[in-house]
């Protein structure tokens, strides 16, 4: 699993979503799109609520996004979501 997508929902009931990546699956599309020209032929990636790991375990992804809240960047990395 090289990709996921998370929603979060905090004790206040708001709820967060994100795409969270490896760095693997990140060079894997970019050196793809070298090949077919896509994002000006692999030279730049992007995602709106995305977050790059080394890890997408599900252990991993739920120390990273307690850190997130832990050091108050959490809203700045999710999108958050309509009640």
């Amino acid at each position: 699993m090289n990709t996921i997508d998370v929603e979060v929902q905090l004790r206040g009931g708001s709820r967060w979503s994100a795409t969270i990546c490896t760095v693997g699956r990140v060079r894997t599309l970019m050196e793809r799109w070298a090949t077919s020209g896509e994002a000006l032929g692999g030279r730049y990636s992007w995602c709106s609520d995305g977050l790059i790991v080394r890890d997408a375990s599900i252990s991993n992804t739920v120390k990273v996004l307690a850190d997130l809240i832990d050091n108050g960047e959490f809203t700045q990395i999710l999108n958050r979501l309509e009640d």
